[in-house]
């Protein structure tokens, strides 16, 4: 072997392995237990969207939201279609007088209170007899987003449903729930023309028929989506006088910056929630309503159906982080969805399709599941740390828990990462630690041995279901006031220090 050739193989060792000890990540993270503390509400666990109201008598929806409950003890649902025909709220007779039933409604909302959450009532769709003209949205379902005929005549839906309401649980108890004008307005699912103007008029009626019934009534709009109308809300309501208790709105992490800002930029997946979140905080605080409370009724890392995201590990560095920047903004954001029984795109034809729920079809918990089971620990008060991906919180009992994830987007690769954490004023001597990633909590490494089925059997489910169950917490010794440990690419873990 010549010289030359030597140092050249030698040089091709080592670009092989450059991936590896180049581009490894290490961070080490003080941990100051001393440090001063902030209250930490679990905003993030408090409500969750679902699928349309109708699908909330299926068994397997019931059992999905038991499991959910389970694991964070959230206090609302929010869905849409309330009054879709298929619901059979209302109707005409041949005179043209309404004609209103409320035997389903009554099983939803039963159901959802024997399960221990409440509505949070979003007043939609338009009933096919009750609307001006049929203009469907997209939605397999097919809701008509048309505005009403006859203003009177959506009043007294809005007036005699809920009437019932307060009949049947009292208003001691519908005085809890949230009642939201419509969904998304500004874009398809809302057709008045021109729709902002045509939005006030829908929101002018409702809130003052509601408010008529009962000034315990909590209602708010304008539940956009991506982040609009926030300030010209707020500025007609006050101009006109019209009752409102809270502002929400909506925005996914792949939503575009031209439409919620109106810039051109290129905005990270894990930025755009909380950048959208913090322009309406802000909004809010600069107008003439300071206090009203923010209610981000739906998010999520995407609104479309993305396998890579929001059936992945992937969303456990990404929902983390979105705790840690969208603390403080809202009062309760809302995922969407807590369940893959969901037809918005049709009937689901696979298990594992990108869908937005926690619990794929079957009941299969998917790594989201396992997610939110695991950030539900994280304590009542949080600890400042200089650290873009960590999270450290202290329960009422003095336990500390550290959330510690692996961000990379969807499309890359990523690279593991070796985080050093740094006790300071923490006697704490061992540490449990939980995870998620690709080798714990995630059902995809034995769905695809199986040959990804479109239908799993009995057997196959059974399984998926067991693969999807979390292993007990590693032990880990804290040595010389340090822990170290290693994330995947992608990968979360929880800390809990004893």
């Amino acid at each position: 072997m010549t010289k030359n050739s030597w140092w050249l193989r030698f040089a091709t060792v080592l670009l092989l392995l450059a991936p590896i000890s180049l581009f490894a990540q290490n961070a080490t993270i003080v941990v100051d237990g001393s440090a001063p503390a902030h209250p930490f509400p679990h905003f993030w666990e408090q409500m969750f969207g679902s699928g349309r109201a109708i699908l909330s008598l299926r068994d397997n929806y019931r059992q999905d939201l038991r499991s959910v409950k389970q694991i964070t003890d959230f206090k609302y649902i929010r869905f849409h279609a309330i009054f879709h025909d298929e619901v059979g709220v209302y109707d005409e007779d041949k005179q043209g007088t309404a004609v209103y039933n409320f035997s389903y409604v009554d099983q939803i909302y039963d159901g959802m209170l024997a399960n221990g959450v409440r509505p949070f009532v979003e007043l939609s769709f338009m009933p096919r007899k009750l609307a001006a003209k049929e203009i469907i949205q997209a939605f397999w379902y097919q809701p008509n987003v048309s505005p009403p005929k006859d203003w009177n005549k959506w009043e007294d839906l809005i007036t005699q449903f809920t009437r019932h309401l307060i009949e049947r649980y009292g208003i001691e108890e519908v005085s809890h729930w949230y009642f939201e004008v419509w969904n998304e307005p500004n874009i398809d699912f809302w057709g008045g023309d021109p729709k902002q103007a045509t939005y006030w008029d829908l929101y002018d009626h409702t809130a003052r028929a509601l408010k008529a019934v009962s000034q315990k009534l909590r209602v708010g709009g304008p539940t956009t989506a991506q982040a609009a109308w926030a300030d010209v809300f707020i500025k007609h309501c006050a101009d006109q006088h019209v009752p409102v208790d809270f502002l929400s709105s909506h925005v996914y992490g792949n939503d575009k910056a031209e439409d919620v800002f109106g810039i051109h930029e290129t905005i990270p997946r894990n930025q755009m929630v909380c950048r959208a979140v913090k322009k309406v905080y802000d909004q809010i605080k600069a107008s003439s309503m300071p206090d009203l409370p923010l209610i981000w009724s739906e998010f999520n890392a995407s609104y479309f159906n993305e396998p890579a995201v929001t059936d992945s590990a992937y969303m456990g560095p990404w929902m983390a982080d979105t705790l840690r920047q969208c603390d403080g903004l809202a009062e309760v954001m809302s995922y969407w969805s807590f369940s893959d029984v969901f037809e918005e795109q049709g009937v689901v034809k696979t298990p594992f399709y990108g869908g937005f729920g926690l619990i794929a079809a079957d009941n299969i918990p998917k790594p989201s599941f396992n997610i939110f089971k695991l950030l539900h620990h994280l304590g009542e008060e949080r600890i400042p740390l200089d650290s873009d991906s960590a999270l450290l919180t202290r329960r009422k009992d003095g336990t500390y828990i550290l959330a510690v994830w692996n961000y990379s987007a969807p499309e890359d690769a990523g690279t593991p990462k070796t985080v050093t954490l740094q006790l300071k004023n923490i006697k704490a001597k061992r540490a449990a630690i939980s995870r998620v990633d690709r080798d714990h909590g995630d059902v995809h490494p034995l769905y695809e041995k199986m040959g990804s089925p479109r239908y799993p059997t009995t057997a196959q489910i059974k399984d998926l279901q067991h693969a999807s169950e979390l292993g007990r917490p590693e032990p880990s010794k804290i040595q010389n006031g340090a822990l170290t440990l290693t994330l995947p690419a992608k990968g979360l873990a929880v800390i809990e220090l004893k």
